[in-house]
């Protein structure tokens, strides 16, 4: 018997109905359509309205549609793993409240947060939980309601980011399918460039801090951006490297949702065609966790059994990675 990898076997996903356009952006704020397209890539992006429904309604919606494509049932799930920066609440995880909304009665549940790169640390650690065959059902979902922390007076930031989530299925497989490599990093000092002033423990909600709106992302956006294109980049030429690949074998390449120069700079340094590259960047703009398994879902069907694919992500900490793995299975259409 061959060594089990952890693969994915289904993915699914959610973004809201609301469409918030370039030009409606303009009624807003001091911008253009020409240059938000021109300096992000981004067109518009989809917005969570309702101001009673959080991430956690985005993860079940995805969640459900993961369970019906691949035939499981909810109590057949052993782990829910949910990559957020914007859980429902500071106490009771987000993927305890998918767990219940989806009635996955026999899963454990817990957050995992790291910004843009969330997605592929969880992914990283629900291999874990695969490969030492405990378990054998592990819903992977990456899902950001950005909109509840965006300040839309703030023009470095509101043209970015959307609201979304993605889900996928993680199962065994013996037949060298799933994932081969991941390349992981973090470096605090970055927190200095791209973070939310108040909220936390050591800076707790007040008049004052809501007053002064630091209840909002905060961006240094050139100094993320350069950052951004070297790490990303650096990380995914390294794991090519490091498994003997060169461009022509890689079928797709699934970056991070952030910025298409930044997305540009690192399809290049590997070599990789634009018609390699997955880009939903345009209609859904930076979802945080849920980029790379939106970009998944809206793929699926050109994806093929035994593709060579890298996800490589970068975010807020900063944090960034990528992740090696083979595609195991053909979508049904």
């Amino acid at each position: 018997m061959n060594k089990v990898k952890a693969a994915i076997t289904g993915v699914a996903g959610y973004v809201p109905d609301y469409i918030l356009t370039n030009k409606e952006l303009e009624g807003i704020i001091d911008t253009n359509d020409e240059w938000i397209t021109t300096r992000t890539g981004i067109k518009e992006r989809r917005i969570l309205k309702n101001p009673n429904k959080g991430t956690s309604y985005m993860g079940a919606k995805a969640a459900k549609e993961l369970l019906k494509k691949t035939n499981t049932r909810a109590e057949e799930v052993d782990l829910i793993i949910c990559a957020t920066t914007t859980p429902d609440m500071m106490v009771a995880s987000t993927a305890c409240i998918i767990a219940d909304k989806i009635e996955a009665k026999n899963a454990f549940a817990y957050d995992l947060m790291a910004a843009c790169s969330g997605f592929l640390y969880a992914l990283s650690t629900a291999a874990k939980f695969i490969e030492s065959m405990q378990y054998k059902k592990v819903i992977v979902i990456g899902a950001d309601k950005m909109s509840s922390i965006i300040d839309y007076q703030d023009r470095a930031t509101c043209i970015i980011f959307g609201d979304g989530a993605g889900a996928a299925m993680i199962e065994p497989n013996y037949e060298g399918l799933g994932i081969h490599d991941e390349i992981l990093k973090s470096d605090g000092s970055g927190r200095e460039f791209l973070h939310m002033k108040a909220g936390g423990s050591v800076k707790p909600p007040s008049h004052e801090t809501v007053e002064n709106r630091e209840h909002y992302v905060f961006q240094d956006g050139k100094t993320v951006f350069k950052s951004a294109v070297q790490n990303m980049a650096d990380v995914s030429e390294e794991i090519m490297k490091k498994n003997n690949l060169k461009g022509e074998d890689i079928a797709w390449l699934v970056p991070h949702q952030a910025n298409l120069r930044i997305i540009n700079a690192t399809a290049n340094r590997m070599c990789i065609s634009e018609d390699k590259v997955m880009l939903n960047i345009g209609k859904y703009g930076n979802t945080t966790a849920a980029t790379i398994p939106l970009c998944l879902w809206d793929y699926e069907n050109d994806l093929k059994r035994n593709d060579n694919i890298i996800l490589a992500a970068f975010g807020g900490g900063f944090t960034w990675g990528s992740i090696y793995l083979k595609w195991a299975y053909d979508s049904k259409k």
